[in-house]
C-alpha cells in the first residue's frame, strides 16, 4: 500500500493491468482533465469543485461525490479522483455521505454504495465505516483500491508494515494485498473507487425488465418480447 497527502499534487499512472486506472491529487491547485473514453470518480473533501461536461457548470460541495465521463474538466479542488480508462460512465453526483454504511461488511464494519455500476462489472464508488476499537480480520481484494479517509483515525497493516490512516489522507491499495484496518477510539469514514464490479444489473435482468409482466409472467431472460439491439446510444 502507497499513502499520499491529500495536500500534495501527484498523478499515477498504470495502477491495475486488468482494469486500467489512475490517480489524480488536485491539491485545490491543479485542474483535472478527463479524456473522452474514461470516467472519473471522486469525492470532494473541501470544494468548492467547478465540474464542466457536456456544455453544462456542476458546482459540487465539501462532502460530494461524483462521476463524470470524458470529455471534462474538473476545476482545482482538494479531494480524490480516481481515473477508469476505457470506461465509459454516466455523469452522477451525490452527497453527503451518511456516517453508517447501509450494508453490513466485515467484523462489524458497514459500507454503502455511493455510485453502483451501470451494468454488472462496471466500476463504482465505495463507502466504508469501520467503528472505534476494531480489528479487521486480514484480506485481499482482486482488484486496485483508491481510497481517501474523510473522517477519523486509525492504522492499515500489510505484510510489509504498519501504515497510519488520518483524514486528509490517500492511499493506493495493489491487487491482492493482504491488509486489514485497525482502529482504537476514533472510528474510521473512507470513500474507495473500485475499478470493476461483480455485482448490477445485466441486459437480462434488471429491475425494470424483471417488474414487467406479461399475462402475469416476468419478461426476464430471453424470450419474443425483449429488445434484441439498442440502436444508437449518445455519449455526451
Amino acid at each position: 500500500m502507497e499513502m499520499f497527502d491529500i495536500r500534495q499534487a501527484l498523478s499515477r499512472h498504470d495502477l491495475d493491468q486488468r482494469f486500467p486506472s489512475c490517480l489524480h491529487v488536485p491539491a485545490g491547485i491543479q485542474e483535472t482533465r478527463v479524456e473522452p473514453g474514461c470516467t472519473a470518480y471522486g469525492f470532494v473533501l473541501q470544494g468548492p469543485l467547478q465540474v464542466f461536461h457536456s456544455d453544462l457548470e456542476q458546482t459540487l460541495h465539501a462532502g460530494m461525490f461524483f462521476s463524470v465521463p470524458g470529455p471534462a474538466r474538473l476545476g482545482p479542488f482538494v479531494g480524490l479522483v480516481g481515473i477508469r480508462q476505457d470506461y465509459h460512465g454516466a455523469p452522477l453526483y451525490g452527497g453527503p455521505v451518511e456516517r453508517l454504511g447501509r450494508l453490513k461488511y466485515i467484523d462489524g464494519c458497514s459500507d454503502s454504495l455511493l455510485i453502483s455500476p451501470i451494468i454488472k462489472g462496471d466500476p463504482c464508488l465505495n463507502y466504508l465505516y469501520v467503528p472505534p476499537h476494531l480489528h479487521q480480520t486480514a484480506h485481499t481484494h482482486p482488484s486496485v483500491r483508491i481510497g481517501i479517509i474523510i473522517e477519523g483515525e486509525g492504522y492499515c497493516l500489510t505484510e510489509q508494515e504498519r501504515l497510519e490512516l488520518v483524514a486528509g489522507k490517500i492511499f493506493v491499495l495493489p491487487a491482492d494485498e493482504i491488509h486489514s484496518f485497525h482502529t482504537e477510539h476514533s472510528p474510521l469514514r473512507i470513500v474507495i473507487y473500485h475499478p470493476d464490479s461483480d455485482f448490477g444489473p445485466t441486459h437480462e435482468e434488471h429491475p425494470m425488465i424483471n417488474r414487467t409482466l406479461v399475462d402475469g409472467v416476468s419478461l426476464a431472460g430471453d424470450n419474443r418480447y425483449r429488445t434484441s439491439k439498442i440502436s444508437e446510444y449518445v455519449a455526451n
